[in-house]
């Protein structure tokens, strides 16, 4: 396939290890020197005059951040609230429902743990049920996906927990289709867009979405704790933080409760939330075409690099391309029995990768895979092909594939 491969590789915007071929950005991010710095001053500026920063400055300094990240995801800023993580987003809606016994709600077995646990602990207090859609993978088609979850809809749904990409098989979701679908069947749906922002277009206001959550220190590149929650304007009035502070119940001429509620919840380090509009500032400049290109790059290479491990370890290709964008995903094969892989728990396969080729890359458990496993890759602006090329060869070499390379 031709890749765009006229945009620079810009490894040297990021502090990483150069001794380490790191193609797993999609865990946690990794954020670049000068948006590292910009904080810094932030945090500088914070302990020089504590009361003046937080209680004189922040509240302007939040809007403003708020305005450009309403900006960049296509949303009214006034539903954005800043919290730390894309999972905090997922606790703060569910907490703030009312479930009774015999609620439902419906997520996917694609969901990331994290917030599938969430679902299982918070229906567990009120006596609702989690109720989980079969999604195959490999699988053909977007209704192999949409399909399955309009079917586990009962009378009794609450709220749908839907993926915008998909954590372990990366898949990006038909999500204005889906959420278009569950609102006809009176459900409201929960987005859990961790991996969104930086990595496909947003469109907060246009998608219809009750609640989406999402990260800011994944494809934004903002520092870590930087995610935010957005409230359609009609459920506003019944979300409020998990922790209750000084703006409980309050409300000010140009400030709403959800405002004030959200902006304060205690002494915090708002710093990685202020550092949003550096870090898309930054990586906007910093290559021809800014983010519509780094886009349009990431998704290429993702999918040269999916092709080329597929190649390699000779496997299909587990969905159409149209489902992938800057990360990909594959079902591993069953390793020989002589293999280094073979019986490694999934977390092993993953250290043995990084101890003995210096390749840091994510392997999930996944049950229906021929070798119990997938290894997804994430496809950033400071990777480039040859980087996957390795981990293919690297891949090889530990399921017992001949051919395989060493380090």
């Amino acid at each position: 396939m031709d890749l765009p491969l006229d945009l620079p590789v810009r490894r040297d915007l990021w502090t990483l290890d150069p001794g380490v071929i790191f193609l797993n950005h999609g865990s946690f991010g990794a954020c670049p020197r000068p948006v590292l710095e910009f904080q810094a001053r932030l945090r500088e500026r914070l302990e020089r005059e504590p009361v003046r920063f937080l209680a004189r400055e922040l509240e302007p300094l939040l809007d403003a951040a708020r305005a450009a990240l309403g900006a960049f995801a296509g949303g009214d800023p006034e539903g954005l609230a800043f919290v730390t993580n894309a999972t905090t987003g997922v606790n703060t809606v569910l907490a703030s429902l009312r479930l009774a016994p015999g609620d439902e709600l419906l997520t996917t077995d694609h969901a990331y743990p994290a917030c599938r646990n969430a679902l299982e602990a918070w229906a567990a207090r009120s006596g609702a049920r989690v109720v989980v859609a079969r999604i195959p993978f490999p699988l053909v088609e977007e209704d192999d996906l949409v399909a399955p979850v309009l079917a586990a809809v009962t009378p009794r749904t609450r709220l749908a927990l839907i993926d915008h990409v998909t954590a372990p098989t990366a898949l990006v979701v038909p999500l204005a289709r889906l959420v278009r679908e569950l609102d006809a069947r009176g459900v409201d749906a929960l987005v859990d867009a961790a991996h969104a922002p930086g990595m496909v277009p947003l469109a907060l206001d246009a998608t219809g979405a009750a609640y989406t959550t999402f990260n800011a220190h994944k494809w934004l590149c903002a520092p870590k704790g930087a995610a935010a929650l957005w409230v359609r304007a009609d459920r506003r009035a019944g979300i409020s933080p998990l922790v209750v502070s000084l703006g409980w119940g309050g409300s000010r001429p140009g400030r709403s409760r959800f405002r004030m509620e959200f902006d304060w919840t205690g002494t915090a380090d708002p710093t990685p939330w202020l550092a949003i509009p550096e870090a898309i500032r930054v990586l906007d400049e910093a290559v021809p075409g800014g983010w519509p290109a780094i886009v349009v790059r990431q998704r290429a290479l993702a999918l040269a690099a999916r092709e080329r491990i597929a190649r390699r370890l000779g496997i299909g290709l587990p969905c159409p391309p149209g489902m992938v964008a800057a990360m990909a995903a594959l079902p591993l094969p069953a390793p020989a029995p002589d293999s280094p892989a073979c019986g490694l728990a999934w977390d092993a396969l993953e250290d043995l990768l990084f101890e003995r080729f210096g390749i840091e890359s994510k392997i999930f458990p996944w049950e229906s895979a021929p070798g119990g496993k997938l290894v997804r890759v994430s496809a950033a602006l400071y990777n480039a092909l040859g980087e996957f090329e390795r981990l293919a060869d690297a891949l090889a070499t530990t399921l017992g594939i001949p051919g395989g390379a060493g380090r």
